[in-house]
């Protein structure tokens, strides 16, 4: 059974708030850049820590302090990430790769249309193309 918040919703401990503890300690230059990295390739701690076969908190702790990363596991983090380890190492400037497509969660969820047979994959833009469409119609009038 489900509780109901006595907060209000106007409280200022809403879902504007973020997540977690709030760190005791500053990020080290490396975990400013991987949180960095992973936040614009629209990933979570979880899911990148499970695509490096790793626990959550193992993971976390890369970003919140110092720590030595064997090699293989720097080129499987970028590798994850969609970087080069220059950019994780910060041998290179982060140069955002803002292309023509989506990012985040819509990237993630376009590239597993790209997997899917051609027909099916009409099939869904097509439904896409028709929600836009009815969206761009209710905001104009």
């Amino acid at each position: 059974m489900q509780g109901i918040s006595p907060i209000p919703g106007n409280c200022p401990y809403n879902d504007d708030m973020p997540g977690g503890r709030p760190p005791k300690l500053k990020r080290s230059e490396f975990g400013e850049r991987l949180v960095s990295i992973r936040q614009r390739a629209g990933l979570s701690q979880t899911q990148v820590a499970d695509k490096l076969g790793v626990s959550q908190q193992a993971y976390a702790g890369w970003e919140r302090s110092t720590t030595a990363l064997r090699p293989d596991d720097l080129a499987k983090l970028a590798q994850v990430l969609g970087t080069p380890t220059d950019e994780l190492l910060g041998s290179k400037p982060a140069i955002p790769k803002r292309g023509a497509g989506p990012v985040g969660k819509a990237r993630q969820v376009f590239e597993r249309v790209s997997q899917l047979p051609r027909a099916t994959q009409q099939r869904i833009l097509a439904n896409v193309e028709d929600a836009l469409t009815a969206y761009e119609v209710r905001k104009a009038g």
